[in-house]
């Protein structure tokens, strides 16, 4: 009997300090994330939406008519400056040259003969045996003589060029279309289009800036002792592509228009990025995003750490005794993975970093320190 009696009230004493237990850790400070925010030297970006083009492109055509006979290069190949790309036949203008070459022949042949006849005239004027007018009919001989060779001679070079056109090579470097007419069909002289090239390396990129921060842009510009529409200034670029958000391409702005579209109210600008190994193309959209101020100071926050009360932006902050309370601020883009507080924030604070909705204002928590990193890592780097 004594037996069952201790038994039962050891088991009343355990569910006596069960209950406490539950009832202490239900009275605890809920626990949260906490760190200090990141303050470092950063430049603001803005971004745009624009689209890859070509430095250079060239639509090749033929300067003489005739068949297509042959072509030199793989449809989309890397071609350099001066690769033979097309033949036109060349028969009937290589029959050309040789009847120039024969006229030519002719003219130097008379103008021989009529140099000899008119210093033979000049010859027996001078001692009285010939008239005058033989003279000047020998002269007038010669002379005609010296233009027919100039003619003949202007007729050879240019069926010696009508036959160099037969063969076309690439005017520039870069990676070349397919061909658009096949062997056997007839080329229209400078109207037939035969293949486009255009250059990859390095490789533009064109987007609308909107009045306002066309204006932000050449105040940064200024700063830095350079003119924006001259050469695109010493202003850094960063483009992305596709879903690859990951892989940022390096450049510079290059060039502005000159003036304001009157309609859209925008201006185009032009960054120009090496392409190297030719995965940027012509035609493809990108994200661009464009350094809109110079270096300055910075507190930088998890986009997470940011609540809201009404209309306003609000952060949570530990005192020492893990009260918390808020602070309004005031937010800026979004650079190295974490949000810039324009104002509200100095960097000296502990704030809440996950755990917000464990948290009220006047209410206690149990901190739990942890350290951000300089940069956050993105969501795809996480992927």
């Amino acid at each position: 009997m004594n037996v069952n009696v201790a038994r039962a009230a050891l088991s009343g004493s355990l569910l006596l300090l069960l209950l406490a237990s539950v009832a202490h850790s239900q009275n605890a400070p809920p626990p949260v994330t906490v760190a200090k925010p990141i303050v470092r030297d950063v430049v603001d970006d803005d971004e745009f939406i624009g689209r890859f083009a070509p430095v250079e492109q060239v639509t090749v055509r033929s300067r003489i008519g005739g068949y297509l006979q042959e072509i030199h290069f793989a449809d989309g190949a890397i071609v350099k400056q001066g690769d033979l790309l097309f033949v036109i036949d060349q028969r009937p203008y290589m029959t050309a040259f040789n009847e120039a070459s024969s006229a030519l022949e002719v003219a130097k042949s008379t103008l021989t003969y009529a140099d000899a006849q008119f210093k033979r005239a000049q010859t027996l004027s001078q001692n009285g045996s010939q008239s005058i007018s033989i003279l000047d009919d020998r002269r007038r001989e010669w002379i005609s003589a010296q233009a027919n060779v100039r003619g003949a001679q202007a007729a050879l070079d240019r069926a010696s060029l009508d036959l160099d056109y037969t063969k076309i090579a690439a005017p520039i470097s870069g990676r070349v279309d397919r061909h658009l007419i096949s062997p056997g069909n007839l080329v229209q002289a400078d109207s037939s289009v035969l293949t486009t090239i255009v250059t990859l390396d390095p490789i533009d990129f064109y987007f609308d800036v909107d009045e306002r921060r066309l204006l932000n842009f050449q105040e940064t510009a200024k700063k830095r002792g350079v003119d924006l529409q001259a050469s695109g200034g010493d202003v850094n670029v960063s483009v992305r592509i596709g879903n690859n958000s990951n892989r940022e391409f390096k450049g510079k702005l290059n060039f502005a228009e000159n003036h304001v579209d009157d309609e859209s109210g925008t201006m185009r600008i032009r960054a120009r990025f090496p392409n190297s190994d030719l995965t940027l193309q012509p035609g493809l959209f990108g994200r661009i995003s464009v350094e809109a101020s110079n270096t300055y100071s910075a507190v930088l926050i998890p986009d997470e750490a940011i609540g809201t009360n009404q209309n306003e932006r609000i952060v949570y902050t530990v005192d020492g005794d893990g009260t918390i309370k808020t602070k309004a601020v005031r937010t800026g883009p979004r650079l190295y993975g974490y949000r810039v507080i324009r104002a509200g924030l100095d960097g000296s604070e502990t704030i809440v970093v996950n755990g917000l909705m464990r948290v009220r204002p006047g209410g206690k928590v149990t901190p739990k320190m942890t350290e951000l990193p300089q940069s956050a890592p993105t969501v795809e780097a996480a992927q």
